[in-house]
């Protein structure tokens, strides 16, 4: 029996969840990495580590493989704080020692934001 596989592309936009995987770290010229990552509803994710951050280790190293947690904060298009609006019993703008797996649901929480 021979299956035929049809692909069939519309103009529809297809919604690929965004991962840890996905980011794109930087060297920082003070030590660390750092990556932004800006949502399409406008939401940028900071994520940091290093010697200045509140990651683990707080070390410098040139690779995210290095690091076990890692220093978060968001804002809008605006420019406005909103990472304590979105993630639950936070009360400040810059969240530390975040894990990987942690930092998924933080992007699986503001990717569903409008």
């Amino acid at each position: 029996m021979v299956f035929t596989l049809q692909l069939i592309v519309t103009n529809k936009k297809i919604k690929v969840m965004t991962t840890f995987k996905d980011l794109q770290f930087k060297r920082k010229n003070y030590g660390g990495i750092g990556a932004h990552y800006k949502f399409d509803n406008g939401i940028t994710l900071s994520v940091q580590a290093g010697p200045g951050n509140y990651s683990t280790p707080r070390e410098d190293h040139s690779s995210a493989d290095a690091y076990s947690s890692f220093e978060i904060a968001m804002w809008n298009n605006d420019g406005e704080w909103v990472t304590r609006n979105l993630i639950p019993r936070q009360h400040d703008d810059v969240i530390g020692w975040v894990s990987r797996d942690d930092i998924n649901k933080i992007i699986s929480i503001v990717q569903a934001q409008k």
